[in-house]
Parts: C-alpha cells; sequence; structure tokens
C-alpha cells in the first residue's frame, strides 16, 4: 500500500512537469511571443491557456504589454531656428505592439528603453531646430506651438519605432522648459523692443489717421467757404441789380422814396408793443395823423403839343 501512493505521487508530479512543458497561460496585461529553436514563431495577445512543445523545442517569452512612461532624458540645452537656447526635458509613452520583433531588436525593457532614449533626443534636437524661440516662449499664449513641437517629435519617432523595434510610441511630450540666464536678458530686451516698435507703429497710424481727417476737414472747409462766397457773390448782385432799379425809380420821386422809408420805419417800431415819447411832428410818427398829399410825377415827354 506504501509502495502504491509513492508510485502514484510520482506519476502525479511526472504528469504535472509534462504538462507545465508544455501549457502556458497568457494574462491579459501581457503579449507573448513563442520562439522554436530561438527563432520566433507565433506571438499570442488573446488571454488564456495555451499550448506548445516542451524546452528546448519552444520557448515562451513574456512581455508586459501596459504602456509605459519613459521619461529619464536628459535636460538639454538646444538652439532654436532663430539662434537662441531653451533647456528642455521630454518624455514618451511607449508599449511593446510587435513582440517578435521587440525580441529580436532589444529583447528586453532596459535595452528598449536606452533604444528610446537616442530616438527621443536626437527628434528633440532636430524638431527644435526648426523652431523659433517665439514658438515656446510668448506673451501671446496663442503663439505658443508646444502641442504641434510635440506631434513633431512623436512623428519622428513613431515610424522607426514601430518598424525596426517593435515599440509603439503613443504620446511624447515637453515635461519641463526652462531658459539659459543669458538668453532671458536678451528675450526680455527684444520683447521690450518689439513692443516699443509697435507702439511707434500705432502712434505713427494714429498720427497719420489724425492728419488725413485734418486735411479733409480743411478741404471741406475751403470747398463750402468757396460755394457760400460764390453764392453771397450772386445775392448780392442780384440784390444790387435790384436795388439798382428801385434806386432809379426813387430817384425820380424823392417824396415817395422819403415816404416809403418813413412807412418801413414806422412798421418796425410798431411791430411789438412799443411806448414811444415823441412829438407828432417828428418823422415817422407824423404818419400816425394821416397820410401825406404825394402826386406822382408826371413823365417829362421829349416833345409835346
Amino acid at each position: 500500500m506504501k509502495n502504491y501512493w509513492t508510485i502514484l505521487s510520482v506519476v502525479i508530479v511526472v504528469v504535472i512537469l509534462l504538462l507545465s512543458s508544455v501549457l502556458y497561460q497568457v494574462r491579459e496585461t501581457e503579449t507573448v511571443i513563442v520562439t522554436r529553436f530561438g527563432k520566433p514563431v507565433r506571438p499570442e495577445t488573446e488571454p488564456g491557456l495555451k499550448g506548445k512543445f516542451p524546452r528546448p523545442i519552444e520557448v515562451v517569452h513574456r512581455f508586459d504589454s501596459r504602456s509605459r512612461l519613459f521619461d529619464d532624458t536628459p535636460i538639454e540645452e538646444i538652439s532654436t531656428a532663430g539662434g537662441e537656447s531653451i533647456i528642455l526635458k521630454s518624455y514618451a509613452v511607449w508599449a511593446i505592439a510587435e513582440p517578435g520583433v521587440f525580441l529580436t531588436a532589444v529583447e528586453d525593457v532596459d535595452s528598449a528603453e536606452d533604444t528610446l532614449y537616442t530616438l527621443l533626443r536626437k527628434a528633440q534636437n532636430s524638431v527644435v531646430g526648426k523652431h523659433y524661440f517665439s514658438e515656446f516662449v510668448n506673451t501671446d499664449p496663442g503663439k505658443i506651438q508646444f502641442k504641434q513641437i510635440e506631434d513633431e517629435i512623436l512623428s519622428e519617432i513613431r515610424a522607426e519605432a514601430m518598424q525596426e523595434y517593435g515599440i509603439a510610441i503613443k504620446t511624447v511630450g515637453i515635461k519641463r522648459l526652462d531658459v539659459p540666464k543669458d538668453v532671458t536678458a536678451k528675450v526680455f530686451d527684444r520683447m521690450k523692443a518689439d513692443r516699443n516698435r509697435k507702439k511707434e507703429s500705432i502712434l505713427a497710424e494714429g498720427r497719420a489717421e489724425a492728419e488725413r481727417i485734418r486735411s479733409d476737414a480743411e478741404a471741406k472747409q475751403k470747398e463750402l467757404l468757396a460755394v457760400a462766397t460764390t453764392q453771397a457773390q450772386v445775392i448780392r448782385g442780384t440784390g444790387d441789380a435790384e436795388a439798382a432799379k428801385y434806386y432809379e425809380m426813387l430817384k425820380e420821386d424823392p417824396e415817395l422814396a422819403m415816404f416809403l422809408r418813413n412807412l418801413s420805419a414806422l412798421k418796425k417800431i410798431l411791430a411789438e408793443k412799443t411806448t414811444i415819447v415823441l412829438g407828432v411832428e417828428t418823422e415817422p410818427i407824423e404818419l400816425l395823423k394821416g397820410i401825406p398829399d404825394i402826386a406822382p410825377k408826371q413823365a417829362t415827354s421829349g416833345t409835346g403839343n
């Protein structure tokens, strides 16, 4: 009986060892690549129990398929397109996408991050060199191009990382941005000069607009004065012509002229309620006593019988 349990135990152990050599489990957070005699033959990404040939025929290599943050990049001083320097530190979020390529090219996570370090450093130096300092540091938030610059760095390394190393780069970002002290002073001086230029430009535009308005007003004033002067001359000429006719008529009859003048004066005096203390013989008050007997002058004829 004792030998029976010993044999059964040995059989169970052997079966477990055999099963463990031909079966393996893939977890949800894993990516598995199976190699046969050292060469990748199939990736396994679906979770569950899988089968294989025992070692050394087939070997299972497991990789964590979850995203990883890589920010072990140096803080570097990089020149921008205009020659100014900035101090930049970037990061990347990545994951193993092609386990077969990953295993062949880099083998493990440490080697993969060494590769990412090189790719990221090269890409950020290349992209930053294409952009001006004002796209990184600016008083106008609309001119800062962080998102575009990050997308360009991502575009620089994404294809190569996938094809050459089986790494999917999901995100690239700028983690830290500083400005060297000597550059800071130059930048502030340039910003001050730019603001002064803008101020002078605005003032010059204002002066030009004021001068234009003043010139237009003076031109319109001269035009209106010319028109008014012309109209006044026309009216004066018309009035003089009319007056000349009346002067000729009144010259022929002075008594009638004086009567009309006194009548006009009296009309003005009596236009409102007025109290006047004058003698009745005073012109033109004497007209209130009665209308004088004025006989019209007879026109003299050249010949008559």
